[in-house]
């Protein structure tokens, strides 16, 4: 894993791919260089900082130059060996052992034709010397980010939106749309950026810079093309195999060169894969996380550190343990600079406090359940959708009962929240609306009226622009089944957006890798081949993976309930973070720049402080959106972070 950057035919090129290489220092400790070469009237710069995993040696350093091609890349190929197989019974003589060389002598055979063949997560910048054309590619599923500036006939790119920014001197605009997203959702969808001019390269896509200033843009490989095999191989009557897909790709997963270690929260998912990992590799290490007594209790969260003991017991694993309690007012511009854009996840803190443990103790490669809730329907939502159709059934009458009686309840007291009551809440809040209204409303924190009247009045078509890209992406589909409806539109916009967005810039500020075997394309041709009624049967989600892991994991580890992967957000915000949150409110920057109206921050505020309804999720996020915002409008953050940490927000 590391950090990739470059500048093609881009003014100042080579002091520019200087500093986007540095300001990717984190991502790769081990090594850092450089290549360059001329390009018509311009020149083609690539940089590189390696995070060593696989052939620690000089032969797999980057840039790697060979035989008129020259490469950058970040990620892991996790069939390198097969494909190295086929190259050298076709005549190619390795160097060395990295999967580098292996995508660098497979473009060379096969071009564009090679990214179908990959199985991994990559994102990389190749050039030809002989035809001077510069490609960028990144994987199928949008787990590696590639983020890009184009201006002229030049561009730029690199692993982080940080690194454009910096070398861009803050000339780049905030992109209004993107930041209403990002209220929308607590994250900016992966079809947008945060700054107007930058791009991210789509999943699964391909981008050709020529000398003569023409672009081209490739698509190989498409979810929604996946989905539809899927469903054709389910009416066939193939029962895709899920607990041998999913050991195969762990297995796959835990090749590397330097120590493996996997996340451990007890719950279903990543309890399958540490239970799987330690069977190849005994006494592997595992870390999960624990919170303040006090915080756990006013949360009223499950006691995930017993399952995870349980599981460690059980298969000989070396468990580290984490107590969350963070001093959230030092870490939140922190995570806010390494989470690039507005990313209103408390989930980022935990992956970055893990993974720093992970790395102080010699860790640079991680195993995270991340996935099987959106391919497998393991979310609430998910469960509550479905539920939504038979509540619809409820005479009318009835239903606006319920919904009065619940409205009056109380989300937390003084002393402890109730967990019951807030999923209540948020229930009935979706459960009569048509189908993607619903299913938007059962994850994104506002309704259009609400959103609208939280932002400068003049973006209120912003708003409908984005609730009209959600329902588009949503109804893009050929399915007539509702689970995987529901599991392809999470698979397209929440996992890139949200999931694999954060853990992997939370992770990488860590300088560790990690890894995300359900996220494997072989692990998503079987999950959309396996119909939604054996995803959720009865009230029992991820019913189909539970059928697998059963054959490994004990009975009560596979069907407890969900766990949380999350933070002790009203705690937070009741106590450490009361001040700031007043502060924010009454001052920020977002407030006075008029893009958040103060007094629809207030109410938001006094209905949370009533305990009456739970907004902590959408405080945070404002938070989050506020340092977010200071940072890339005065340019604090852009350059470094000791601006973002030391500046304050009076």
């Amino acid at each position: 894993m590391c950090g990739i950057a470059g500048t093609y035919r881009w003014p100042d090129g080579k002091a520019v791919t200087d500093r986007l290489t540095d300001t990717l220092a984190h991502r790769g400790p081990d090594g850092a260089g450089r290549y360059s070469h001329a390009v018509g009237d311009g020149e083609v710069h690539l940089g590189h900082r390696r995070l060593a995993v696989i052939d620690l040696s000089g032969t797999g350093a980057q840039p790697m130059v060979s035989g008129g091609l020259a490469l950058t890349y970040n990620g892991e190929l996790y069939n390198a060996p097969e494909l190295r197989a086929e190259l050298a019974a076709a005549g190619v003589r390795f160097r060395g052992t990295s999967d580098t060389e292996v995508l660098l002598e497979a473009w060379r055979r096969w071009g564009t034709d090679c990214l179908p063949r990959l199985r991994g997560m990559f994102a990389f910048g190749i050039f030809d010397e002989r035809t001077g054309e510069l490609v960028l590619a990144r994987d199928q599923l949008g787990i590696k980010p590639l983020f890009l500036l184009r201006r002229g006939e030049g561009l730029v790119f690199a692993s982080e939106l940080k690194a454009l920014a910096a070398v861009t001197g803050g000339s780049l605009e905030v992109d209004h749309a993107a930041m209403v997203a990002s209220l929308l959702y607590y994250w900016v969808p992966d079809s947008r950026c945060a700054f107007r001019e930058a791009e991210k390269l789509p999943p699964g896509s391909w981008l050709r810079c020529r000398p003569d200033g023409r672009v081209e843009h490739g698509r190989y490989w498409r979810l929604k093309d996946v989905a539809a095999e899927g469903r054709e191989r389910a009416l066939s009557g193939e029962r895709p195999d899920i607990a041998a897909v999913v050991e195969e790709s762990t297995r796959r997963h835990l090749l590397s060169d330097v120590p493996v270690a996997t996340f451990l929260s007890g719950g279903l998912d990543s309890s399958y894969l540490t239970a799987l990992a330690a069977r190849d590799r005994p006494g592997i290490s595992a870390y999960t996380i624990g919170f303040r007594a006090e915080d756990a209790r006013f949360e009223a969260m499950p006691d995930d550190l017993r399952h995870a003991r349980q599981v460690a017991g059980r298969y000989g694993v070396d468990l580290h343990e984490i107590e969350i309690a963070p001093d959230v007012l030092d870490l939140l511009p922190r995570m806010t600079y390494h989470l690039d854009e507005p990313i209103g996840d408390p989930a980022a803190i935990n992956t970055f406090l893990i993974c720093s443990a992970a790395r102080e103790a010699g860790v640079k490669v991680m195993l995270s359940g991340m996935g099987a809730d959106e391919l497998f329907a393991g979310y609430r939502k998910h469960l509550a959708n479905r539920l939504a159709l038979r509540y619809q059934r409820v005479p009318r009458p009835l239903r606006r009962a319920v919904s009065g009686a619940v409205d009056r309840l109380p989300v937390a007291t003084a002393r402890r929240g109730f967990r019951s009551v807030r999923f209540a809440k948020r229930f009935l809040s979706f459960a009569d609306l048509p189908e993607e209204t619903a299913f938007r409303r059962s994850y994104t924190l506002y309704d259009r009226r609400e959103l609208i009247d939280l932002i400068d009045p003049d973006l209120a078509g912003t708003v409908d622009d984005v609730l009209t890209e959600h329902a588009d992406v949503y109804r893009d589909n050929g399915l007539d089944d509702f689970v995987n409806r529901m599991c392809l539109a999470d698979a397209r916009m929440f996992l890139p957006g949200l999931n694999l967005a954060y853990t992997d810039r939370s992770s990488m500020a860590a300088s560790t890798e990690v890894r995300v075997p359900y996220v494997d394309v072989e692990v998503v041709k079987a999950a959309f081949a396996v119909p939604g009624d054996r995803k959720i049967a009865g009230r029992q989600g991820k019913a189909v993976l539970k059928e697998a892991a059963a054959s490994v994991l004990p009975r009560e580890i596979v069907y407890r309930p969900k766990g949380l992967f999350s933070a002790p957000l009203r705690a937070w915000m009741s106590r450490d973070l009361a001040p700031l949150v007043r502060e924010v409110v009454n001052d920020g920057e977002l407030v006075r720049s008029g893009f958040l109206r103060r007094d629809a921050l207030r109410r938001l505020v006094a209905a949370d402080a009533a305990g009456q309804q739970d907004f902590s999720k959408h405080l945070w996020h404002v938070l989050t959106l506020e340092y977010w915002y200071r940072g890339a409008t005065t340019g604090a953050g852009q350059n470094s972070l000791d601006g973002v940490e030391t500046r304050g927000l009076r």
